[in-house]
């Protein structure tokens, strides 16, 4: 059998760990929970989903969910995120593939831009008071904004 140069050939058991990995793959996904420094909420609106969320999108290959959560947050709003990122909880969201993850992070020291402009992923990016959110909050949102205010542990689904 030839194969390349430093890889061992392919036996049954790595073929079967590969085959594993793809049928039992995760995927990872994060939010951000932004404040600025009237405690208002960061939320955006997408052109594909309906209601108002907060910031995010996927982890891109290679990159860490941080990294991901601070690009997404320049990306949806033209915020930076000043400082560390606090990891608010991890959460499985049954409803993309069975097998998804969304990693959600607190940022309340923030570099805020100008509102972007209508685009082909953002509809609307705006901050929110807190007794005076939007209509149209999405499930997923509403309830880690009332885990939140109310001092209550994470539920473990999106």
């Amino acid at each position: 059998m030839r194969y390349a140069r430093g890889m061992a050939p392919l036996n049954l058991q790595s073929l079967l760990n590969v085959v594993r990995r793809v049928h039992h793959g995760m995927t990872l996904g994060v939010r951000v929970m932004a404040r600025d420094g009237e405690g208002r909420l960061l939320l955006v609106r997408h052109t594909y989903i309906a209601g108002w969320h907060f910031p995010g999108g996927g982890v891109d290959l290679g990159e860490t969910a941080e990294a991901a959560a601070r690009r997404e947050l320049r990306e949806e709003a033209n915020v930076e995120a000043e400082g560390a990122l606090a990891l608010a909880g991890l959460f499985f969201n049954p409803r993309v593939g069975g097998r998804d993850h969304v990693a959600l992070f607190h940022a309340e020291r923030l570099a805020i831009g100008p509102r972007p402009a209508r685009n082909t992923e953002i509809v609307a990016a705006d901050f929110f008071p807190l007794d005076a959110l939007p209509d149209g909050v999405s499930p997923a949102t509403a309830r880690r904004i009332a885990e939140w205010r109310q001092g209550l542990p994470p539920a473990d689904r999106w």
